[in-house]
């Protein structure tokens, strides 16, 4: 079966959520210390930074996205209703969320917000192509 786009940018999504994973870990042992970290966790954690902060948050919302995102792009992808529609809109929301972690990182308020708009925009293209509305 060809994966398409969709399935080329679902499972670059995969890599995407596994770096995110990766480098808000890395932020945050850098924080909080590696003794805390290979601890068993049972007192509170030490404060983290902004950075990891964000990063940690930038993880969160990637999360929250993604698994509607993998239905979506499954469905189009076993219904057979890849289109032009469905490819653009992997497409956006990939490369949406990807730029999304270092905007985020850097603090740039309203510009993440817009990132993730076009994320959710480029989710919903994809979603309409597995109702076979696009």
């Amino acid at each position: 079966m060809d994966m398409g786009m969709e399935g080329t940018m679902l499972l670059w999504s995969v890599v995407l959520g596994l770096v995110q994973i990766l480098i808000a870990s890395m932020a945050v042992n850098k924080d909080v210390g590696l003794p805390y970290n290979l601890s068993s966790r049972d007192e509170t954690s030490p404060p983290v930074g902004k950075v990891a902060g964000r990063l940690v948050r930038a993880g969160a919302n990637f999360r929250e996205t993604f698994g509607l995102f993998a239905v979506s792009v499954i469905l189009v992808m076993l219904l057979h209703r890849q289109s032009a529609t469905s490819a653009i809109g992997a497409q956006l929301y990939f490369w949406a969320r990807l730029v999304y972690v270092p905007v985020y990182a850097l603090g740039i308020a309203v510009v993440r917000t817009l990132i993730w708009a076009i994320s959710i925009a480029g989710l919903v293209m994809v979603l309409l192509a597995a109702f076979g509305a696009a």
